[in-house]
């Protein structure tokens, strides 16, 4: 039987004021988890907070972190533990500038492996021993169609989600007995902010206009339109309830097609 009900389950969501991150939140909560939301505007957590459904009796909550600042992390990560078992982790972090990578600087590669690898590993290490307590753990990492097949002009994005991508299979390998999952959502061309970044850094780069550079995009996609969050969510739900124990260790693509490789 299909079980998606994730009722008396506890999800942390990063990332979780707007796009991907938001929807995701939206997603797992409608399967009756409690979720707790982490970013770092206060307002817009709350905001955010008020879109969740609570129809079973769900609690959310909210941490304030900044995501640049790995000791605020885990502070608190750690905090929360002390507090309650999470079940379901969600990384999400905004992705690096965009840019060729033979002009990226060192800093540009340090800060956004803090911001992604060492924060993804902050937060699933603190998590992991009661998971497993459990006997049930669900970790979801947000990356990029990049680590199937590189963007253009994303060096630096390619380089750290490779790294991600990498650290989540070591991870699926080894928690893997104990009831815990680690898989990786890999979201196509998504009508989010970060999309409207990557078409005006376009626009500004080449000079074609906007409807150019959306229509370019448009083209490389068999679906011929861009991802909603919403259905990267109902991806991220999927993996994070009892119908997906046995999908370990994968990159799964949500992007209409995009994607030229299997």
């Amino acid at each position: 039987m299909l079980s998606l009900d994730l009722s008396g389950k506890t999800a942390l969501i990063a990332g979780s004021t707007q796009g991907i991150g938001l929807a995701s939140a939206q997603a797992i909560a409608s399967l009756g988890a409690h979720c707790v939301l982490i970013a770092r505007n206060e307002q817009a957590l709350q905001q955010a907070l008020d879109t969740l459904d609570t129809s079973k009796g769900q609690e959310h909550s909210f941490l304030m972190a900044d995501f640049s600042d790995t000791e605020a992390v885990s502070l608190a990560v750690h905090a929360l533990v002390k507090e309650r078992t999470v079940h379901i982790l969600v990384n999400n972090t905004g992705g690096p500038p965009a840019g060729p990578i033979v002009s990226a600087t060192p800093d540009a590669f340090l800060q956004a492996f803090r911001q992604h690898l060492i924060c993804n590993h902050i937060l699933a290490t603190a998590l992991i021993e009661k998971m497993k307590a459990e006997g049930f753990g669900r970790i979801i990492n947000i990356i990029s169609t990049s680590v199937k097949i590189p963007l253009k002009n994303l060096g630096v994005s390619n380089s750290i989600r490779g790294a991600v991508a990498s650290w989540a299979k070591t991870m699926a390998n080894e928690l893997g007995p104990f009831g815990i999952t680690v898989n990786n959502v890999l979201p196509g061309a998504t009508a989010t902010g970060r999309l409207e970044a990557i078409i005006q850094n376009k626009v500004v780069k080449t000079g074609v206009s906007a409807e150019e550079a959306t229509q370019e995009m448009l083209e490389e996609i068999p679906a011929r339109r861009f991802g909603k969050p919403e259905e990267i969510g109902a991806a991220v739900a999927f993996l994070s309830s009892p119908a997906a124990a046995y999908i370990n260790g994968v990159n799964l693509p949500v992007d209409g097609g995009r994607t030229g490789s299997l």
